[in-house]
């Protein structure tokens, strides 16, 4: 892909995502991730329905009538997207591939920090920690953030979240807004993620297509793993093996639900072909 062609992606995802970060996303995740607490503000006058809690006794003995103390919300955060783009990320039966979908989604998260003058990072992953962007402020490094989802070439085709989790806490030291963008077909990971969990305010996005989930009787196929590059014939109408097909996908899942709740991350769901936004939009205002 030249430059010329590269730019012209760049564009129109930006355009699409931005207007979805300014009109819909901003303010609900302004509500939705909280700073990293509250500082002292001011000192004023008490009034009728203030915390009697925050009353400054040093002060009001001095005029000899009520003050309180003011604190605002510390808001500045920082946020890293991790997105996974092993070789399954290239699949898609739909409309796009599953990587498409997730840099579209991490577009509009990096522009609804921006409206808040958050920073925002990259960590782009397979079994191996490909890229990484430490987090910063602006539009130029969201665009650069957007133009290496597009056009980055991984060395490696493998999966390894485990590997990815722990160099998210090697690097960053501070309580960060992290969203984890992948498909997780992977395991071993849940270790991490208590520790993550504990550590970061954490959101797992899971893009999947339809076929991920339902094997459809297209009699005997050639299958080719994308990561392994291993290739094998499959029946497709065979009930027991689209039983087992289903199966498979469903322990994949759970263990993915199962790994965040024990966490105590959030975690999103949202297929090829249907509307994020809605999904998002859900998952924002629950956390209000």
């Amino acid at each position: 892909m030249d430059t010329k062609e590269i730019l012209k992606k760049v564009r129109k995802i930006e355009i699409k995502t931005k207007r979805l970060s300014n009109h819909i996303f901003s303010g609900e995740y302004h509500s939705s991730f909280k700073g990293r607490g509250m500082t002292f503000s001011e000192v004023r006058q008490y009034q009728y329905g203030d915390d009697i809690r925050n009353i400054d006794w040093n002060v009001t003995a001095r005029y000899n009538e009520p003050h309180i103390k003011v604190f605002e919300e510390e808001r500045e955060l920082t946020m890293l997207l991790m997105v996974d783009i092993s070789a399954s990320e290239f699949f898609g039966t739909d409309e796009q591939f599953k990587r498409e979908t997730l840099t579209e989604i991490a577009a509009t998260l990096a522009f609804s920090a921006t409206q808040n003058n958050d920073k925002v990072g990259l960590l782009l992953f397979t079994d191996e920690i490909e890229l990484y962007i430490p987090p910063k402020k602006g539009k130029s490094h969201v665009l650069r953030i957007i133009r290496e989802l597009i056009e980055f070439q991984p060395k490696s085709k493998k999966t390894n979240i485990n590997n990815a989790l722990e160099y998210l806490l090697g690097v960053l030291k501070k309580k960060a807004i992290v969203f984890i963008l992948s498909d997780f077909v992977d395991n071993n990971y849940d270790q991490a993620m208590r520790i993550a969990g504990r550590k970061h305010d954490v959101t797992g996005i899971r893009i999947f297509d339809r076929y991920e989930k339902e094997l459809p009787k297209l009699g005997m196929i050639q299958v080719v793993d994308a990561e392994t590059g291993k290739t094998i014939l499959v029946n497709t109408n065979s009930k027991k093996v689209r039983t087992q097909y289903e199966a498979n996908y469903l322990k994949t899942v759970d263990y993915y639900k199962t790994t965040f709740k024990k966490s105590g991350s959030g975690a999103i769901h949202t297929m090829i072909g249907r509307d994020y936004v809605k999904a998002l939009m859900g998952y924002f205002k629950g956390r209000s």
